[in-house]
This record gives C-alpha cells, sequence and structure tokens, in this order.
C-alpha cells in the first residue's frame, strides 16, 4: 500500500514524531506541506494529513494545502498533537476531515494526542505536557496506523 504522510511539524517536532511513529507502521514516506507531489499523492493508496494545533486549528500551511488540491479521489485520515485537550463537540480536526470529505476524499478516521506546548500563556511557566508526546502516546499513534493499514479502521 502506498501511503504519504503530509505534516505541518514547526514548534517543536512533536507533530513529526507522531508522524514518523505512524509511517514506520504504514510504510510512508512524511513531507511538508511544500515538498508534497501531487502527482505522488494523487497515485497514494492512503494520505495522511497532520499538524499541531495553533488557536483551535491545525496549521494553515496544511489547511492551504489541502484547500488548493484537486479534486480527487481516494482514502486519507487527519492527526494532529496539541497542548490542550479536544472538546468531544469540536474536534481539531473536523474542519480539515470535511474540507477533505468536500475534495472526494473517503477519511478513515483521525488520531490526536497531547503534546508539549508553549504557547504564549503556558511560556511563563515554561510550557506545558513537556513530555509529551510519550511512549504511550506514540504507541497508540502506531496502533491507529494498524487500524489503517489492516482495514479494520482507526483504533483510537
Amino acid at each position: 500500500m502506498q501511503t504519504v504522510i503530509v505534516c505541518a511539524s514547526v514548534s517543536h517536532g512533536n507533530t513529526r514524531r507522531v508522524a514518523d511513529s505512524m509511517a514506520e507502521v504504514l510504510g510512508a514516506e512524511v513531507v511538508a506541506p511544500e515538498q508534497a507531489d501531487l502527482a505522488e499523492l494523487a497515485g497514494a493508496d492512503l494520505v495522511g494529513f497532520g499538524s499541531g494545533v495553533f488557536h483551535g486549528r491545525l496549521h494553515p500551511r496544511l489547511t492551504e494545502f489541502v484547500r488548493a488540491l484537486p479534486a480527487g479521489r481516494g482514502r486519507a485520515f487527519v492527526f494532529a498533537t496539541s497542548g490542550l485537550p479536544e472538546i468531544a463537540p469540536a474536534p481539531f480536526t473536523r474542519p480539515l476531515v470535511r474540507l477533505l470529505q468536500g475534495k472526494g476524499f473517503e477519511v478513515d478516521g483521525s488520531f490526536s494526542c497531547r503534546a508539549f506546548d508553549t504557547w504564549t500563556p503556558f511560556k511563563l511557566v515554561g510550557g506545558i505536557n513537556k513530555q509529551r508526546p510519550n511512549a504511550g502516546d506514540l504507541a497508540a499513534a502506531r496502533t491507529f496506523a494498524e487500524g489503517l493499514r489492516d482495514g479494520r479502521g482507526p483504533v483510537s
């Protein structure tokens, strides 16, 4: 199965660590939005899209990249890292999931975990979640990817 993961990891490398864990399971290449090859994405069996969360949203570079994608078809998944927990009625990943669905992707699921965050109020105390993503978070990311790879759906 050909898989590509498009990842915008800009602050502490948290999201890239999660992407790399998933990539190990999926045999995927991890690329930044600016490095993604549209022909490669079109030919992939599965494409992942992920970033850290900034002001309650995924990184604008990733969102703009998806907005610019031509309509197509295929399987996708979305993932995120965040200092604060998701709120069930409004998950961080929902807007990107809907955008991908509007582009014709079948979104197989989403994954998120906590991560080191030094956003302004947290910077004053040295940040929050200093040890995250931890081994348990990365194991959960691999388990999620195994579900995608094995066709049994995401396990999160």
